[in-house]
């Protein structure tokens, strides 16, 4: 045999030496997965809690938008050139005040040539309804002069309502936004104005997931915050749509809150806490004893010094803890740490919290 062959395989032989001294040593320590003296394996050191239950009052987080109480586009009726504007962007106005005038020369001209001929047909109708009485003339020819004076009575009246849509008026106290006209404008139905909103209150809407909409009702207060504040503010439920929106299994509903000193800006977005109802045997876990699995979340528990593998149902989820729904009952002791290499049977050592 050459001599490098020679030396290779006192390499190989010496090596596998070396893993057989190893694997044995590990064995005998080991004790084939016995402690040093043949006994059980050493139990792992854990800590743990006995679960005892509490009252606990579940809160639902959510995300909702601000909108403002009332909001309009502020639009003329009539067509026509703009008079006068009677208002100061950004500034408050009051219900029925004017905000602009259009001018209204033509249709004034209109609306006294419609009063001359309503006022000839009055008194058509007058002098047949007398010769009528006279019988001098048929009931015919006398509901033709009838027809004829309320005709024009109506074309007064529908001039006369045309006049007034030249005086547009705020439908509601509110704060007017940036006007997009000018004085001497020609203005259209379609032209926007400005856009008017009434924020001394606002409305919060939101949706909730449809399996807590049996638990939902008029009147509940509800408490939420925004963004770049920690003041947290409260708003009743006012309204609830009558069905879940099917593709987003969702129940949507409307609360309002006070807005006098104008803190909720319509747009923005909420950070809701819905109260559910009040659980008074709660049995709440830290979070840290889960263990997701492939088909939901276990723990363990000890059991006669041994951990016991607890699939379990959970609930809402606080900062440290989370609300366990079913697997669990008081009395039980919780593996909270060390459980990550916990096996089903394992012998623990457990220190209470």
């Amino acid at each position: 045999m050459k001599p490098k062959y020679l030396i290779y395989t006192l390499l190989v032989v010496v090596l596998g030496g070396m893993i057989f001294y190893r694997v044995s040593e590990n064995k005998a320590k080991d004790g084939g997965g016995k402690g040093k003296n043949g006994g059980e394996k050493k139990p792992a050191k854990v800590t743990g809690l006995v679960l005892q239950t509490r009252v606990f009052s579940d809160n639902l987080s959510l995300s909702g938008s601000i909108e403002a109480n009332e909001q309009i586009e502020v639009r003329s009726e009539v067509p026509g050139v703009v008079e006068s504007i009677n208002f100061e962007e950004g500034s408050f106005v009051t219900k029925g005040q004017q905000l602009l005038k259009i001018n209204d020369l033509e249709l004034r001209a209109q609306l006294s040539q419609a009063k001359t001929k309503q006022t000839l047909a009055s008194e058509n109708e007058r002098r047949a309804r007398l010769l009528l009485q006279k019988e001098a003339i048929s009931q015919e020819e006398y509901d033709i002069a009838s027809a004829d004076f309320r005709s024009a009575q109506a074309q007064t009246q529908l001039i006369q309502a045309q006049i007034a849509k030249t005086s547009v008026r705020a439908p509601f106290s509110g704060k007017i936004g940036l006007r997009s006209i000018s004085k001497g404008g020609y203005v259209t139905p379609t032209t926007v104005v400005a856009n008017l909103v009434n924020t001394s209150q606002v409305k919060i809407t939101f949706s909730i997931p449809e399996k807590y909409s049996g638990q939902m009702k008029e009147g509940t207060t509800i408490s939420f915050t925004i963004a770049g504040s920690k003041e947290v503010f409260t708003a009743k439920i006012y309204a609830i749509e009558p069905g879940v929106e099917v593709t987003t299994r969702t129940l949507k509903m409307r609360a309002l809150a006070e807005n006098k000193q104008g803190k909720l800006i319509p747009g923005t977005f909420a950070n809701i806490a819905l109260p559910l109802e009040k659980i008074n045997d709660a049995i709440l876990v830290p979070t840290e004893a889960l263990i997701p699995v492939q088909n939901g979340k276990k723990v363990f528990v000890s059991v006669n010094g041994k951990a016991k593998e607890i699939m379990v149902e959970t609930g809402t989820r606080t900062d440290k803890e989370i609300l366990i729904l079913s697997g669990l009952k008081a009395g039980d002791t919780l593996l909270t740490s060390g459980v990550m290499t916990l096996k089903e049977d394992a012998p623990v050592a457990v220190s209470l919290k």
